[in-house]
């Protein structure tokens, strides 16, 4: 197959999220599998004028946006390491700043502006680079215009009209919703701004267009792929994806193993594997409370977490078991995120009332995130919702045993230690249902249990995660089948496989 992918951001060249991971690990695997692939996304300052090896092609771009030409070219570099090509949409008006999406908590003004011409870009670049995709995959609402650019403005073209289009949902939550006059910037006719196709209570929505009009829809877990479906988690756009629901699936996300393999990692003291996990992780654990300094004692629990400091990683719940079990138990803590200021102040306060039992970073270091995956016995992560997650893949790959709430990618991945489970060998960690503190602190309570009077089970959930392969093997041959599906859909025919 001939895939192209579009997406806003990209592992290395620039992220703010999990959708530039998945769009920098998948094309490498698709390559793998002998297929050819084309990456396009906005020439940003990170990347035109960053470390990487950017070439011109010579080819000029003529966008139309609003009514006017908008000038731009297309630039091309490649992954380190790697001949895979990915094509630089360049303007340095839309694109020479110094971030992706906005500044200091406030979205660019000319955003809709800016993924019109990138989204008219990527299908200009199909002509002008003679790619000839069987299908182009798009990523969340940056993308969300091309499949109806296709059936709209493209379908009389032979180069376009069998091109098909899969829509990849990575966080239902981020729409793209601007004002109704955007709809001009579009150039598309008023018509398609109705409730059943590009409006969204007055609004222009790109994420719902593009869900309406691609010919195949997915997420990055299949819980997440039926929670959007509901009223809690649709986030307004539940009957849309119903409406749609026969061409709806979730692929879970994998993780890059040449980053994240305990066996093999750099950034940690020991490395490690399924063989010999329980030396390796003794070592890691001694570092880890060395570290901060907390006690150097094996047998206290000690509990990791990562990530974003916000209510929908749970941690309003997480405070009131921290607060109540640092005055009343010897476990240890150990946490490395930055986020919401209300939450760095009760971390930082309760580090101060318990630096012997607390280690806290408030920021982001790529160093220690691993030292705590390797070092922590288990790890916390009670999302209010969570469409895939990969902290808990990290954990399990590295012997951690995470604690969960059952939602998303979580609930796909963590399978909840009970005497069925551990029986059959499925067993990797705990889980709960209801986002309460209370739930968490009783699934919390099971594991330190375990942990210290079961140990011989607590390995069987250890060498459980740690024996699963994580990687984006798995995902990328999920995606094959599923490109597969969406072409033959397309053509109305079956295709070899």
């Amino acid at each position: 197959m001939n895939i192209m992918i579009a997406s806003s951001e990209i592992v290395p060249f620039a992220k703010t999220g999990g959708l530039a991971d998945v769009c920098g690990a998948l094309p490498q695997q698709l390559n793998q599998l002998g297929h050819q692939v084309s990456v396009l996304m906005p020439g940003y300052r990170s990347v035109v004028y960053g470390d990487f090896d950017v070439q011109k092609t010579g080819i000029e771009l003529e966008i139309p946006v609003g009514g006017q030409l908008v000038s731009g070219q297309l630039l091309v570099t490649t992954f380190p390491e790697s001949d895979i090509k990915v094509y630089l949409v360049a303007n340095d008006d839309y694109f020479d700043r110094e971030s992706l999406y906005g500044e200091k908590g406030v979205d660019y003004q000319d955003n809709a502006e800016r993924f019109v011409f990138f989204n008219r870009a990527v299908l200009e670049a199909v002509r002008l680079l003679d790619l000839r995709p069987d299908l182009i995959h798009c990523n969340d609402w940056q993308t969300g215009l091309i499949p109806v650019l296709l059936k709209a403005e493209y379908d009389s073209n032979p180069l376009y009209e069998k091109i098909a289009t899969l829509i990849t949902i990575h966080n239902l939550a981020y729409q793209g919703n601007f004002p109704s006059s955007a709809m001009s910037l579009t150039g598309l006719d008023w018509k398609y701004f109705n409730h059943l196709q590009m409006e969204f209570f007055d609004q222009l929505n790109l994420l719902k267009t593009g869900i309406v009009f691609a010919d195949s829809i997915n997420t990055v877990s299949p819980t997440y792929a039926q929670e959007i479906q509901g009223e809690e988690q649709g986030c307004g756009l539940q009957g849309v994806l119903q409406d749609r629901a026969d061409v709806l699936s979730g692929i879970l996300n994998g993780i890059d193993t040449t980053q994240w393999n305990p066996a093999i990692d750099e950034l940690i003291p020991a490395n490690f594997s399924a063989d010999d996990w329980p030396q390796g992780k003794t070592v890691c654990k001694k570092h880890l409370q060395d570290l901060f300094g907390l006690e150097q004692n094996s047998n206290v629990p000690l509990i990791g977490i990562v990530g974003r400091l916000a209510t929908q990683k749970g941690w309003s719940l997480i405070l009131q078991v921290m607060q109540k079990w640092l005055e009343a138990t010897d476990i240890q803590w150990v946490v490395l995120g930055t986020g919401a200021p209300e939450f760095h102040t009760a971390l930082t306060s309760l580090y101060q009332n318990h630096p012997h039992k607390l280690g806290l970073q408030l920021g982001f270091s790529n160093e220690l995130a691993h030292q705590i995956e390797a070092g922590a016995d288990m790890f916390v992560m009670p999302s209010e919702y969570e469409p895939c997650g990969l902290n808990q893949m990290y954990s399990m790959a590295y012997g951690t045993v995470p604690v969960v709430r059952r939602t998303g990618g979580l609930a796909d991945t963590v399978v909840d230690a009970s005497l069925e489970t551990i029986g059959d060998g499925t067993a990797n960690g705990f889980s709960f249902d209801s986002f309460t503190a209370a739930e968490l602190e009783a699934a919390l309570s099971r594991a330190v249990e375990m942990y210290r009077h079961d140990k011989n089970n607590w390995n069987k959930l250890v060498n459980a995660g740690i024996q699963r392969d994580w990687s984006w093997a798995v995902s990328a041959k999920a995606y094959e089948s599923l490109y597969l599906e969406t072409i033959e859909r397309k053509l109305g025919q079956s295709i070899a496989r």
